[in-house]
């Protein structure tokens, strides 16, 4: 069978690898000139199934109206006439109930539990070296932070998920390296979640999937899907036709208008992030692990010598641009915690938008159209989820069981 997969980030990367190993015909369509090079591209690098969890939460609603007229803040509301942001909003505000939270979050922590095993099966029988570190560490600067953590928590027990509750002085027992100035009411330390390098995995993987035969072209534009009576056929690239038996669209939020003109709606909406990338001194004590401060929402991530600081969101925004509040906002949670460890002076920074669904899971599987499957609305997720999705959509287009459940991963929740 010949599978198209349209676009070479992570998850699509993924999945074109385990098509292959099940001996389908792959071909990868990219507009980019190569794979992991948008929203894969500069991500905070955290694959953390304990952690993992919707955005829309309990007291979000309120935390983004008591950031909206502030400059430098995680979380930034641009509102503009648009009616697709307010669909997505009022989607997203009805899925900030507790009941809901706990559904969503429920879902994505099966996935992205799933996902990590498989990815450490891939890495450790390929051999595949992407900047690995072991253990993730929140940080609560106040008694307000670790309160707002409770029902994260409580879902830990129910699933049994292994944690610590650590004071400040644990945490920087665990962290020497964390800035004593800075108020620090405690920690949540998950030994079993992880971080590494997301592009530097997602080029390992294609030179091997390439190695086996996925044909990966990129600098290629898919203008449309062709869909004859009620089946998918093929794409147009480039003003010409390319068929296949099956397609996958795992294009993030560039999947929007391609499934709209065929009928398919999708309520995924681009939510803004940064991170930037600083080169470390050699002699200084930056995290051992891959951090999170809950107050910004800003993960600190250890790559060999260099930090990677990622954080802040702004909705309605959908203009590219690299805003000076938001990289000033990175680089003071950095400074708060290591200050003088990197040089800051000389980060390099990004801007990509995240492909946000408004409950939080994404979406997996068959469409109406037969031959059309999709892989996308991981929002910032997508690392974390992206070896047990693309696996997941291998064994559906070959007409295998998934080894974990696709309820509420589908479609078929927004219908």
């Amino acid at each position: 069978m010949h599978v198209i997969v349209v676009g070479a980030g992570i998850v699509g990367v993924c999945t074109a690898y385990y098509l292959r190993q099940l001996g389908h015909e792959v071909t990868v369509l990219e507009r980019r000139g190569g794979a992991a090079q948008e929203t894969s591209f500069g991500n905070a690098g955290v694959i953390a199934p304990g952690y993992v969890t919707p955005w829309a939460a309990p007291g979000m609603p309120r935390k983004v109206l008591s950031y909206l007229f502030s400059t430098e803040a995680p979380v930034l509301f641009r509102p503009t006439a648009n009616p697709a942001l307010w669909r997505w909003l009022l989607r997203w505000l009805g899925e900030c109930r507790l009941a809901r939270y706990r559904v969503n979050k429920a879902r994505m922590q099966r996935l992205a539990f799933y996902s990590r095993d498989e990815l450490r099966s891939l890495s450790a029988s390929k051999g595949i070296r992407f900047e690995h570190t072991q253990g993730y560490l929140q940080l609560f600067r106040t008694e307000r932070d670790l309160a707002m953590n409770a029902p994260a928590r409580a879902m830990l027990d129910e699933a049994g998920v292994p944690y610590q509750l650590l004071d400040s002085q644990a945490c920087r027992q665990l962290e020497p390296g964390l800035n004593e100035s800075t108020p620090l009411q405690g920690g949540l330390y998950l030994p079993e979640d992880e971080a590494g390098n997301c592009p530097m995995f997602a080029r390992s993987l294609r030179t091997i999937a390439e190695e086996n035969g996925v044909a990966f072209s990129f600098n290629r534009h898919v203008q449309r899907i062709l869909i004859e009576g009620d089946r998918a056929t093929g794409v147009i690239v480039d003003d010409r036709p390319v068929h296949a038996d099956a397609i996958v669209i795992a294009a993030a939020c560039d999947s929007v208008p391609l499934l709209n003109k065929v009928g398919v709606r999708v309520p995924i909406y681009p939510i803004k992030g940064y991170s930037a990338t600083v080169q470390l001194e050699p002699s200084a004590v930056g995290p051992r692990h891959a951090l999170m401060d809950e107050a910004y929402k800003t993960a600190l991530t250890p790559f060999s010598n260099r930090m990677r600081i990622a954080g802040t969101a702004e909705i309605g925004d959908h203009n590219l641009d690299l805003r000076d509040a938001a990289l000033r906002t990175l680089l003071r949670v950095a400074n708060d915690w290591f200050p003088g460890v990197g040089r800051y002076s000389e980060a390099q920074f990004w801007v990509g938008a995240r492909p946000m669904l408004p409950d939080g899971p994404p979406l997996l599987g068959r469409t109406r159209h037969r031959g059309l499957f999709l892989n996308l609305g991981h929002g910032s997720t997508g690392w974390a989820m992206a070896c047990g999705s693309g696996r997941i959509l291998a064994d559906l287009i070959s007409d295998r069981d998934p080894e974990i459940s696709l309820e509420g991963l589908t479609i078929e929740r927004y219908r």
